[in-house]
């Protein structure tokens, strides 16, 4: 069921069409799906339904947004929603001209992407789809039912769209950030001695919560420990604490990682965070648009091959925006499984990166920081900056 019908309403994309064509030309796509929650979001500018936020699975099967998008006719595109949906569409109608709003399920969304496949003449097209974020039923069923169509992984072309972020993305991003940074220390000046780890991360999410922001987890340690799950153990006096927060704000990322201690930080302490910083400084130094991201990179590792605490520290840098690890992908497999695709590719302004040192001291504990940057012409811009020290607990 096309639920437009009667209405009139505008076809200009809320995303960098033309980029996108340029982008499906070179990946030799036709027609592309998107069903990933993140992506559909994307090309709805920003729409995502509340109802399935938590979870997908419903009865026997699950929830399967699709966009439908033809490259170069953008007047042919299609949202396939849940039956809900309609009421969302009614009171801010979706830019697609055509809305299907009618599934319950992943095979009835496939039999109306289809549908409308077929009634835009693409049946033997190459369809852009993401494998990752395609069930099998769904895919099986769209093969079968599209005779001459070929499937392309289009997951690349869809992370280079969102590569770029545009100036109402960049101000989400930089909420997210300032309201994880604000929330991260106000939990950390709160917790005493023997306040628990279950008890600083609940704390977290309700400052988190409070302040607008959608919690996404909380990696935290106390002490000498490196182990970053929530437990019983209690905060020391005198011990350390790393608070890694990720939180989400109209569906962008912030993902930053302060410190905290008991007291007050002695000389080696010290000197070990200035150590991390000084890594995080040296990467800062090189970030510039058309500077390859390997420049950052290699200026980080160099310093730290040079420190003291080289056997236990590791640096790492990775884009992000609507996902925690998204285009540019800088570095192979460190830790997160993929390829380094953008090392050797310019930094463009408007992509955002978090940066982070991560040293285990095997007597300290836990020790690191991890910031957000956009790229700028001449430089950076650092989201969410402060409380980069030690911050005292207790106060």
């Amino acid at each position: 069921m096309n639920i437009n019908a009667g209405q009139t309403i505008a076809i200009e994309p809320p995303f960098d069409a033309a980029r996108l064509d340029r982008l499906m030309e070179e990946a030799g796509i036709d027609v592309l799906l998107a069903t990933s929650k993140h992506n559909t979001q994307y090309l709805l500018g920003g729409y995502k339904f509340i109802f399935f936020a938590a979870m997908d699975a419903i009865g026997h099967s699950r929830y399967l947004p699709i966009v439908v998008y033809e490259k170069g006719a953008p007047d042919h595109s299609a949202y396939v929603g849940n039956k809900m949906e309609g009421s969302e569409h009614h009171n801010n109608p979706f830019w697609t001209p055509n809305v299907h709003a009618a599934t319950w399920g992943t095979l009835d969304a496939a039999a109306l992407a289809v549908e409308h496949i077929k009634k835009i003449g693409k049946s033997g097209a190459r369809i852009g789809i993401e494998p990752g974020f395609l069930p099998s039923d769904a895919r099986d069923f769209i093969g079968s039912h599209l005779d001459g169509a070929r499937f392309v992984d289009a997951t690349h072309a869809l992370e280079r769209l969102r590569s770029i972020k545009t100036p109402a993305e960049l101000e989400k991003l930089r909420l997210a950030s300032e309201l994880i940074t604000d929330s991260m220390l106000a939990t950390i000046a709160v917790a005493r001695e023997g306040t628990t780890k279950g008890e600083i991360i609940e704390h977290l999410r309700r400052e988190e919560t409070n302040r607008g922001l959608h919690f996404e987890y909380c990696l935290l340690t106390l002490g000498s420990s490196h182990n970053r799950a929530r437990s019983p153990q209690a905060w020391a006096k005198g011990e350390i604490l790393s608070i890694d927060s990720g939180g989400n704000y109209h569906g962008y990322i912030g993902d930053l990682c302060r410190m905290g201690v008991l007291g007050e930080p002695d000389a080696e302490l010290q000197d070990l965070l200035a150590e991390v910083d000084a890594i995080q400084q040296a990467a800062f130094s090189k970030v510039k648009a058309g500077a390859p991201g390997t420049e950052m990179i290699e200026a980080a590792e160099t310093l730290l091959k040079k420190s003291p605490s080289v056997a236990f520290t590791d640096f790492f840098c990775h884009g992000m925006g609507l996902i925690t690890h998204e285009a540019p992908f800088l570095m192979t497999n460190h830790p997160v499984a993929y390829e380094g695709i953008d090392g050797d590719r310019p930094l463009e302004v408007g992509m955002v990166i978090s940066v982070e040192t991560t040293m285990l001291h095997p007597k300290r504990g836990f020790i690191k920081l991890e910031d957000t940057l956009t790229i700028k012409e001449g430089g950076y811009e650092m989201f969410g900056e402060r409380g980069r020290g030690w911050n005292r607990g207790g106060v």
